[in-house]
C-alpha cells in the first residue's frame, strides 16, 4: 500500500537522496525538506520533490524520517505527543545521547555496561594540565553538536593531545564541554538495531566503519568513508551492548536505528565508545543491499509496533563512498562541483548506486554516434553516491562494490578509499575468537 513520505532534514548533502528516490521507485509519495543553501540548492533537483516548509505536510504524512537529530526535535516531540503522527527520528532526550557524551556514558552505566573511564571538560587549560599530570594517551571526543569530525581526536600519546589541545584553543574551534577518554587499544566494531514500540526488530547489525579519507586509516577524519556490513540474528556484542537498552530506549520513546560504537580489547571486552541515534551516512545506504523487501513498508510497521522482517541474513554488504573535489575540504565554491556527468549509471546498476549529491540535468552524451546534450544524472556538489556490493564474504562483498564504482565515469578527479572492508582479513581471526563476528569469513 502506497504511503505518504516526509523526509526532514536540517542539511540534505548525505544519503537522504537516496532513500526518497528508493520510496518513489516503489510507489510511494515522497515530499523532502531541508534548508535551502548555496552548497545545498542544486541537490535532488528535478528528481524528488523538495518543499519549503516541513510543518505544513506534517498532518498530509503517514510517515515522517528525520535525516539527522540535531534540529526541529522539540517541536517533533509535540507533534508525536498531540498529534499521533509516526516519526522515525530521535526524540530529544534520546538525541541527547549521542550528542552529549557524559549523558551517553551514563546512559551506558545505568544499563549496566561498563565504560571507559572518561572524564568531562569545559576547559582547554585544565585538560591541557589533566594530560600532562598523567602522562597518558587519550581520546577526545566533543559533547554537543559538532560538524567538525576533527574535533574526535585519537591521540597517539599524550604529548600529541596536549599539542591538539592547545591548538584547538588558539583556534576557538570548540567552545563546549568536552570529554577525554582513557586511550584503550583493540578492533574497532559497532552493531545496531531497529527500536520501536515493539521493542527490538529481528536482526543486529555488526559493522565495521572507516572514518578517515585515506586507506591504511590516515588523513582527515571523514565521519565515515565506507563501511562493512552484515545482519544477523544472533550477536554476542548486541548481547553485551545493545540489548540491555531496551528499557530506557523505550523510556525516551526512541523509534528508529541505534547503533552503538565499540572497541573489543585483547581480552575479548567490548568496550562501547559512543551512540548513534539516527540513521548512519552511508550506513543506512549500504544497509538497502541486505533488505528484501520494501524499506518504507519496513518504517512504516516499525512505527506501528510491528517487525515487517524481510532481511538477508548472514549476507555481507560493503559500501563506498565516491567523492570530488575538494571533499572533505569544502574550501572552495560549491559551483565548482556542481553539474559534473555521472555517466554508466544503466538500470542494472541503480540497486547498488545511491545518489547522495546529485540532481536530473542536461550533458554530452555520445548518441548514435554523434555527441549531444541530453538528460542525465549530474553532481550537485562533492560528496556525490555511495557504490555498494554484496556477497557471502567480505571478500566477494569488496569485489561487487569496487567493480560498481569502476564502472561509473566521472570527469572532475573522482576517488574513492581503496580499502574498505581489508582490515577485517587480520582482525577477523581475533573477534572470531573471543566469539564477536561468529561464522563470518574474510
Amino acid at each position: 500500500m502506497p504511503v505518504r513520505v516526509l523526509i526532514v532534514s536540517s542539511v540534505g548533502d548525505a544519503g537522504e537522496l537516496d532513500i526518497a528516490l528508493r520510496a518513489q521507485g516503489a510507489g510511494h509519495q515522497v515530499k523532502w525538506f531541508f534548508p535551502r543553501t548555496d552548497r545545498s540548492e542544486n541537490i535532488g533537483k528535478d528528481m524528488v520533490q523538495i518543499v519549503p516548509d516541513w510543518r505544513e505536510w506534517m498532518r498530509w504524512a503517514d510517515l515522517v524520517i528525520l535525516g539527522d537529530n540535531t534540529k526541529y526535535l522539540k517541536e517533533m516531540d509535540g507533534w508525536r505527543m498531540c498529534e499521533g503522527i509516526k516519526i522515525i527520528g530521535a526524540t530529544q532526550q534520546a538525541a541527547e545521547w549521542e550528542l552529549n557524551r557524559d549523558t551517553g556514558m551514563k546512559v551506558f552505566e545505568k544499563a549496566g555496561i561498563e565504560t571507559i573511564p572518561y572524564k568531562t571538560f569545559a576547559s582547554y587549560d585544565d585538560a591541557i594540565a589533566y594530560v600532562k599530570k598523567n602522562g597518558l594517551r587519550y581520546a577526545c571526543k566533543p559533547c554537543g553538536d559538532e560538524p567538525d569530525k576533527s574535533l574526535s581526536y585519537c591521540a597517539k600519546s599524550p604529548e600529541d593531545m596536549v599539542y591538539m589541545l592547545t591548538r584547538w584553543k588558539k583556534q576557538k574551534r570548540h567552545k563546549g564541554k568536552f570529554i577525554l577518554q582513557d586511550f584503550i587499544p583493540g578492533i574497532e566494531m559497532a552493531v545496531g538495531g531497529f527500536f520501536g514500540p515493539g521493542g527490538f526488530n529481528e536482526g543486529y547489525w555488526e559493522n565495521w566503519e572507516e572514518k578517515n579519507l585515506m586507506a591504511g586509516g590516515t588523513g582527515p577524519a571523514t565521519g565515515e568513508q565506507g563501511t562493512t556490513i552484515r545482519v544477523v540474528k544472533k550477536s554476542k556484542l548486541a548481547n553485551e551492548v545493545l540489548a540491555p537498552l531496551e528499557d530506557a530506549l523505550a523510556e525516551v520513546g526512541y523509534c528508529g536505528y541505534v547503533d552503538v560504537n565499540c572497541i573489543v580489547d585483547e581480552k575479548g571486552q567490548p568496550w562501547p565508545l559512543e551512540f548513534t541515534m539516527r540513521f548512519g551516512w552511508p550506513t543506512i545506504n549500504i544497509q538497502q543491499e541486505l533488505f528484501e523487501g520494501d524499506f518504507i513498508e519496513y518504517l512504516a510497521a516499525l512505527a506501528e509496533g510491528q517487525d515487517a522482517r524481510g532481511l538477508r541474513m548472514n549476507k555481507i554488504a560493503v559500501g563506498v563512498v565516491v567523492a570530488i573535489p575538494d571533499y572533505p575540504a569544502k574550501t572552495i565554491p560549491i559551483d565548482k562541483a556542481v553539474g559534473v556527468p555521472v555517466y554508466g549509471l544503466t538500470p542494472a546498476l541503480h540497486e547498488h548506486v545511491h545518489p547522495c549529491m546529485m540532481q536530473w540535468g542536461v550533458g554530452p552524451q555520445d548518441v548514435g554516434g554523434k555527441i549531444v546534450d541530453t538528460p542525465m544524472p549530474l553532481t550537485a556538489g562533492d560528496y556525490v553516491l555511495i557504490s555498494t556490493g554484496t556477497g557471502d564474504t567480505v571478500r566477494d562483498a569488496q569485489r561487487r562494490a569496487y567493480a560498481t564504482t569502476k564502472r561509473l565515469k566521472i570527469p572532475a578527479s573522482p576517488f574513492w578509499r581503496p580499502d574498505i572492508g581489508v582490515r577485517l582479513k587480520r582482525q577477523l581471526p581475533d573477534l572470531l575468537q573471543h566469539g564477536f563476528a561468529a561464522g563470518m569469513e574474510y
